[in-house]
């Protein structure tokens, strides 16, 4: 009798989409909250439960745990709250708040996609924490999965003195047509949207597979504003920056064209053959699209042609951290921006900023995509009292460049998938900078990640590093890999690979020796960007090192552990 022919996962996945759309599961979550662990079988622990923003929790030793490419999973799970925009009220940080407490052992994180992240959440306890956050106005669905993730946009809309627009009315009303309708509950991958009305595109449209920012034109003798649109970008373990359409997209033409484009992508099929080649972005890489190409579909779909494009102006090395006090567009009032290293915010903390925005201000925050919290509509008379009181929780309204500038994954303390811890070692990390480097001051995005699928996004940051492992007396210890000069906006390219490779311990090292240098020797006006791009990566790797250092290649290093690509 012939073998069966075994599926591969991406065939595996596929079938299990088409068997379930996992939205339409919840009485089977509480079935399991019922029956208990035990009771919930592969394909929701491996599957389904993203589609509710739900992933199992690693045991802490990352992928190096378990095998086929995954760490070993406990029986507890990690749970992704969506927030679109960014918008948040204190009634909804404290009820987050409570659930971290009651639930999550009072630790939680602020995401890259503006999304707070808890741990430690068990079956029995699922059905209650989503309950809860429905009741107001949260929700995990569409957090992950095979859907569209939350919908980024600037955290200052409506309040930004210097925006076009306030385009937040559009991320939430493009959650309502995408999140929860059955149309799109099976895409070929995740699906990430940013739309922003802001002049410094802090929401990183050159990284997500739509990215809409504010334009004007001046359109039969009147001044219009629409949007310039990028479609295809994002980072992994394959990074490509967006490519921009030559079109003008009109405010009623935004859903339209965002349908569309989720149609387009739901259609491709040949982004369904390989689970980590199922990105809108593949179309670009692989299948030998052009903009064009993309364009003449779209318009095909939409049944319009649209306007050509406007002019736009990227920003100019914009630091996009929001990290301070500033005037908003309404008079008398400002925000207040807090620096949360690397994301790491605990109950306590989100109990006391809540009370903190409803004392100071009218009970509204926001995220942001650099994991960082910001209190709007604080009246200028209580702006210094107000950040006081964050600083008092640890959260830093002025911080050195180091504190400012660090993300971090998750990394091996919750993630199956990660090959080293990132969230204590970027503490340390940047305590150690401060100490040595206290007088820097320069911008700095110095970005974290604990594998090469990059949720740090370090191939955006000026200073990016990848988790590897190497060997060290017969065993495998942390150790990070060096990407540098990774830019977005108007000098958009990604981190160079620079072939140095070091333990985690010396990273501080590497760091301090690499910026002294450039405080050295940078001419005047010179930020870490151009100093990067100045330099060859040979040099820059001496810079690091020390010395002379042969290049190590980014993907070979003693010990190398396999790597999976969420699902």
């Amino acid at each position: 009798m012939a073998n069966a022919i075994k599926e591969t996962t991406a065939q595996r996945v596929e079938r299990l989409k088409h068997e379930l759309n996992p939205w339409q599961g919840l009485d089977e979550i509480r079935r399991f909250s019922r029956e208990g662990f035990s009771s919930i079988p592969p394909e929701w622990l491996g599957t389904y439960f993203r589609w509710w923003g739900v992933y199992t929790q690693g045991d802490g030793a990352g992928v190096i745990g378990g095998q086929g490419g995954q760490g070993r999973a406990l029986p507890l799970f990690m749970v992704r709250i969506r927030i679109a925009n960014g918008l948040l009220t204190s009634q909804q940080l404290r009820t987050v708040a409570d659930l971290t407490r009651r639930f999550g052992r009072g630790t939680a994180d602020l995401t890259v996609r503006q999304n707070i992240q808890l741990h430690w959440v068990t079956i029995e306890s699922l059905p209650e924490v989503i309950q809860a956050l429905w009741s107001v106005g949260l929700n995990t669905m569409g957090a992950c999965g095979d859907v569209t993730r939350n919908i980024t946009g600037c955290p200052l809309a409506g309040v930004d003195a210097d925006e076009i627009v306030d385009a937040s009315p559009l991320g939430l009303q493009a959650t309502d047509a995408l999140v929860g309708n059955p149309e799109f509950y099976n895409l070929p991958r995740k699906f990430k949207i940013s739309i922003s009305g802001c002049r410094v595109w802090c929401a990183y449209p050159e990284i997500n597979d739509i990215g809409l920012t504010a334009v004007t034109r001046t359109f039969q003798g009147q001044e219009e504003v629409g949007f310039s649109l990028r479609v295809g970008g994002g980072l992994s373990a394959e990074p490509y920056l967006a490519s921009r359409l030559d079109a003008f997209i009109r405010w009623n033409q935004v859903l339209p064209t965002i349908q569309a484009i989720a149609e387009l992508f739901r259609d491709s099929d040949q982004l369904r053959e390989h689970r980590e080649r199922a990105r809108l972005k593949f179309l670009f890489l692989r299948h030998g699209w052009s903009a064009k190409d993309f364009q003449r579909e779209l318009e095909r779909r939409v049944g319009f042609q649209f306007d050509a494009a406007a002019e736009e102006h990227p920003p100019d090395d914009a630091y996009r951290d929001h990290v301070g006090i500033y005037p908003q567009k309404q008079a008398g009032l400002f925000y207040v921006g807090a620096s949360v290293l690397r994301g790491r915010i605990s109950a306590e903390q989100m109990h006391v900023a809540a009370d903190l925005a409803d004392s100071f201000a009218d009970g509204h925050l926001r995220t942001t995509t650099m994991q960082n919290l910001i209190v709007v509509n604080v009246p200028q008379a209580n702006t210094a009292a107000l950040a006081k009181e964050l600083e008092n929780i640890g959260f830093r309204v002025a911080a050195s460049p180091f504190w400012r500038g660090a993300i971090a994954c998750s990394g091996t303390e919750f993630c199956k998938l990660a090959i080293t811890e990132t969230k204590s070692f970027s503490r340390w990390l940047v305590e150690e900078l401060e100490e040595r480097l206290p007088a820097f001051d320069q911008d700095l995005k110095l970005h974290v990640t604990g594998c090469p699928n990059s949720c740090g996004q370090h191939w955006i940051a000026d200073i990016g590093i990848e988790g590897k492992k190497v060997k060290d007396g017969g065993r495998l210890i942390d150790a990070y890999y060096f990407c540098l000069g990774g830019a977005v906006g108007l000098h958009q390219k990604t981190a160079r690979p620079v072939g140095y490779r070091c333990p985690a311990s010396d990273v501080p090292d590497a760091i301090e020796r690499l910026l002294k240098v450039y405080l050295a020797e940078r001419v005047p006006g010179e930020n870490l960007r151009k100093f990067f791009a100045r330099h060859s990566e040979t040099e820059l790797r001496e810079f690091l090192a020390g010395q002379v250092f042969e290049p190590v290649a980014r993907d070979l290093s003693p010990g190398r552990v396999p790597h999976g690509i969420e699902g």
